[in-house]
């Protein structure tokens, strides 16, 4: 994910993986869905906290967006103005703040509000229709890093404090420039005992997935037992390893089903697990797939039908959903995503 005028994909520098890699994972693992709450000190523009969220009902199946605080070509808009589709809103992005580990978050005047007061607002209503609002960190060019245990507490107190002083229901975590597995474990479980009823997702990179042995992997399996889901970016990739070994290319029904398979077969719960693409062919560097494509995948991993070469070795009905990045590239798409995948992901059994 990235910031000012480029494209969530536009990176440089990916290494491709090695083929070869062995899929000898393990199936598992439970989840409890999650939503916001709990108290910690303001952190916001202005010091009142805001009044406390409700407990977000994550539906059983989801579709997640990402709505930018920032204006780079795509529609700009207000958090009112995302498609009613979306269940998860994930606020791109959080800033790192002064110290270690903490994060701040500023809203972008490009956006139109004419105060904060009026974006709390717009939070309220979106979770007054049964939405989670949670708040992303990191990014392609995010700077923030928890790697000792003095960061991981600043940052689990500096975003219990976001969350109460706008309203946010969780987190996502979205650092793209590495992960300490230990001492973001440490940070998510702090926050998680101040804020039970967190929500608490994931956007790792596709090569962040690919072994329960990554850092993105570890820390998804360590907090199992609150993580909502983890919503991999299956583009920006090259060629990669599907849970059997064979090379599959981004952009196809194949790579979404057998690198989603890892995930699905390597620990985590299928409610747990979501498919990560772009809105449109301009949101991302490559790997873009149709509506129709995301469907094919979903229908192949819950239902064991529309698959392509790929055959995941078991079907896994309670798969939590989709991703995409971002709303507003949906929106300047004519809001395809929303009303094509929104539409197949709330129909699912």
């Amino acid at each position: 994910m990235v910031r000012a005028h480029l494209s969530r994909g536009e990176r440089s520098g990916r290494r491709p993986l090695l083929a070869g890699l062995a899929a000898a994972l393990l199936t598992s693992a439970a989840l409890t869905a999650a939503g916001p709450a709990g108290p910690a000190a303001a952190a916001g523009p202005d010091r009142a906290p805001a009044a406390a969220a409700r407990p977000a009902a994550v539906p059983r199946h989801a579709l997640t967006g990402y709505w930018q605080n920032f204006a780079n070509g795509a529609t700009v808009q207000k958090l009112k103005d995302v498609d009613d589709a979306y269940d998860i809103i994930a606020v791109a992005f959080a800033d790192a703040a002064g110290k270690p580990g903490a994060v701040t978050f500023t809203l972008d005047p490009a956006l139109g509000y004419a105060s904060v007061d009026d974006f709390k607002a717009d939070i309220k209503a979106k979770q007054a229709a049964g939405k989670s609002v949670i708040l992303s960190v990191g990014g392609e060019r995010g700077a923030v890093s928890v790697g000792d245990a003095a960061s991981a507490a600043n940052f689990a107190d500096s975003v219990g404090a976001l969350m109460d002083a706008y309203g946010f229901d969780g987190v996502d975590i979205d650092l793209e420039n590495g992960l300490d597995a230990t001492y973001m474990t440490q940070a998510l479980k702090a926050l998680h005992a101040a804020h039970p009823d967190v929500v608490v997702t994931m956007a790792p990179q596709t090569i962040d997935m690919l072994s329960p042995q990554n850092a993105y992997f570890k820390t998804a399996l360590a907090i199992k037992d609150f993580l909502t889901a983890v919503n991999t970016q299956f583009y920006n990739s090259g060629s990669m390893n599907g849970c059997d070994g064979q090379v599959y290319a981004q952009g196809s029904v194949d790579f979404l089903t057998a690198l989603a398979c890892t995930q699905l077969e390597g620990g985590l719960d299928p409610s747990q697990v979501g498919l990560g693409v772009p809105a449109s062919p301009s949101a991302a560097g490559g790997g873009y797939v149709s509506p129709s494509v995301v469907n094919a995948a979903l229908d192949c991993l819950t239902a064991g039908r529309n698959c392509g070469s790929f055959k995941p070795p078991r079907t896994y009905p309670g798969l939590r959903g989709a991703m995409t990045w971002s709303t507003n590239w949906d929106a300047s798409n004519g809001g395809e995503f929303a009303r094509q995948v929104g539409g197949h992901v709330h129909q699912l059994p």
